[in-house]
């Protein structure tokens, strides 16, 4: 065998070692928690540490059920990271579409002071954002936490790049030369050509909007309109001592959403990531 051929494919069983080993670290946590979810309180104390799944699952999430409306912050949470990802996904395209393909005065000043608010933290904006809320009387509902997330500037980032490089300007001449509008050309030509983009910052918003701890946790006050991460952090009660078994029992299901949107839209998420990696 020549010798190129034998470094080949040393170089690929490394690599696939490698990413083997990525992808066990990256599942191992998530294996661990379910583990701990079907033991008792104790196993997390375990040395050395349970490798298998027991029997307790059922039990522990019924514990959490006793001490937390789960069902309820899970809606919660799905009706304000699917909203808030609707939005993000109409308003960024329609965003970068313009940015992208129209000429307009002022054009390279706003979309860099779109990017400008990328670099401004988020602790920083939260007590005029909770002041607007407060005068809109929107303290303790989901507007207060949809509204400040309808539009990202990553968003507009993400799909003005993806529409220049996808979105050929003699499609859009055309389409303008049949008689087709601004909107309808955005509709009908545009919108099916960049369904991967779309599906990847779907993925990223509702990821991150069903992760948000910090800015419900400011706006929310009642228990009933409470997201699952709030609602996950009253298990940790003071007065006991910690039950891992019951919070990693709900954390599992409340994990197990995330799991289903991303498995649902893998295949364009991949699509939107490597799109532009390879050229033909």
């Amino acid at each position: 065998m020549p010798v190129g051929e034998k470094q080949g494919g040393f170089s690929r069983i490394c690599i696939y070692f490698l990413l083997a080993a990525g992808a066990f670290a990256s599942a191992y946590p998530f294996y661990w928690m379910l583990v701990i979810a079907t033991r008792t309180r104790d196993a997390v104390y375990q040395i050395p540490p349970a490798i298998m799944p027991g029997t307790e699952l059922i039990v522990n999430f019924s514990h959490a059920l006793e001490k937390i409306i789960f069902f309820r912050a899970l809606w919660n949470s799905f009706i304000v990271s699917g909203l808030t990802t609707v939005s993000v996904l109409f308003f960024c395209s329609l965003a970068g579409f313009a940015f992208a393909k129209f000429e307009f005065p002022g054009k390279k000043l706003l979309f860099l002071l779109v990017l400008g608010t990328l670099l401004v933290p988020q602790q920083l904006s939260v007590l005029p954002n909770y002041i607007l809320m407060a005068k809109l009387s929107w303290i303790d509902s989901y507007k207060a936490i949809i509204v400040p997330g309808m539009v990202s500037a990553f968003g507009i980032f993400w799909m003005r790049q993806y529409i220049t490089a996808s979105i050929h300007q003699e499609l859009l001449e055309a389409s303008r030369i049949d008689g087709s509008s601004y909107f309808n050309t955005y509709a009908r030509i545009v919108l099916p050509i960049i369904v991967p983009a779309l599906a990847t910052l779907g993925i990223f918003t509702f990821l991150n909007t069903w992760n948000d701890f910090f800015w419900p946790l400011v706006v929310l006050k009642n228990n009933e309109n409470f997201t699952i991460q709030i609602a996950l952090q009253q298990l940790f009660s003071r007065n006991d001592s910690i039950d891992y078994g019951m919070i990693m029992s709900a954390t599992f299901f409340a994990t197990l959403p995330l799991l289903i949107v991303f498995s649902l839209f893998s295949r364009w998420f991949i699509t939107g990531l490597t799109s532009g990696a390879v050229k033909s």
